[in-house]
């Protein structure tokens, strides 16, 4: 899920042009999530856990992988590249 991370970083930071995912902060909650390029086998993933800040602001979110269960902190930003990410399970 680091190297994920990493690949997306990489993508945003670079003069490509990045397609995005459209969705809606708020409704990130139990939503499900493809990997484009799966590590260690775990591909789908859902948003366990959702921190808003006072304004309804997203601060921090987590991401489960449905697979082994194992979670760990993501920007939900990074969910909108489409070269990483994909909107439910496929």
């Amino acid at each position: 899920m680091v190297d994920q991370a990493r690949q997306v970083r990489s993508a945003l930071v670079s003069d490509e042009r990045v397609s995005v995912n459209k969705f809606n902060p708020k409704k990130l909650l139990n939503s499900k999530w493809t990997a484009v390029n799966p590590v260690n086998k775990e591909k789908h993933f859902l948003i366990s856990e959702l921190e808003l800040d006072e304004e309804g602001g997203v601060v921090g979110c987590l991401i489960e992988a449905v697979r082994s269960n194992r979670s760990a902190p993501i920007d939900w930003e990074e969910l909108k590249n489409k070269d990483n990410w994909l909107q439910g399970w496929k």
